[in-house]
């Protein structure tokens, strides 16, 4: 008997803490979703699903800590402490390096970070902390990135495809184009057809340093087509 009434007092007593702890577990997962989907939308390598859990795994954790704490008359943040550590290595994950000296997702770590502090916002009960924290966020990630380009201030790397009747001749008058920009072709790939050659290469600039360099070569009268493909990875 004294067993059964020990479970029942702790199912008692978890019960009626259920609905604060599925409230905030609830509102964890709405906010890293929120971050999750703009991140998803700039098909970045942490997306929907890695900020939310990470939101939803934060909010937990600090629950935990607090409520095994409680229980077990041990430290109410030990738990808590960890979890900065643990998101360091994920974020450390998600930055890489490629393509020559191009490094990229340091936004997407950082946004883990902060991420993993709104969760544990929510899991402290700090509402209303959690919810400005995140429009914050999301502030910062759809302005700053459009307010950087439209400056000018912001480097960034595009890849063209232009082609030609030879490889050297191409490369040649690439170089003339870029010239008036002083910048130099990366990571060059070369494919020759039955037409003509193929040439792929990447550009660092501005946005106006971009422009300029698109409207020279579309100018040139040795390049048979001039094929921007696009941003390599921008955070």
């Amino acid at each position: 008997m004294p067993l059964m009434q020990h479970m029942h007092d702790v199912l008692q007593g978890e019960i009626s803490s259920a609905g604060v702890f599925l409230l905030r577990l609830m509102l964890a997962a709405v906010l890293g979703g929120a971050i999750g989907l703009e991140r998803e939308f700039k098909h970045r390598p942490a997306g929907l699903r890695t900020n939310l859990f990470i939101c939803l795994g934060a909010a937990m954790y600090t629950l935990l800590s607090d409520a095994l704490a409680v229980r077990f008359l041990g430290d109410h943040t030990r738990i808590a402490a960890q979890i900065i550590p643990g998101i360091g290595f994920i974020g450390a994950g998600t930055i890489l390096h490629n393509r020559s000296n191009l490094v990229t997702g340091i936004t997407s770590a950082a946004t883990l970070f902060v991420v993993a502090s709104v969760g544990m916002a929510v899991g402290g009960g700090l509402y209303v902390t959690a919810v400005f924290g995140t429009a914050l966020i999301l502030v910062c990630l759809f302005l700053l990135g459009n307010a950087e380009q439209k400056l000018n201030i912001k480097l960034a790397v595009h890849t063209y495809e232009v082609t030609g009747s030879s490889a050297d001749g191409i490369k040649t008058e690439v170089n003339r184009a870029l010239e008036s920009i002083h910048a130099m072709m990366e990571n060059i790939q070369v494919a020759e057809t039955r037409q003509h050659v193929r040439l792929q290469f990447d550009l660092e600039g501005t946005r106006k340093e971009q422009e300029k360099a698109l409207q020279a070569l579309r100018e040139s009268s040795v390049l048979e087509s001039v094929t921007p493909l696009g941003l390599v990875q921008t955070e």
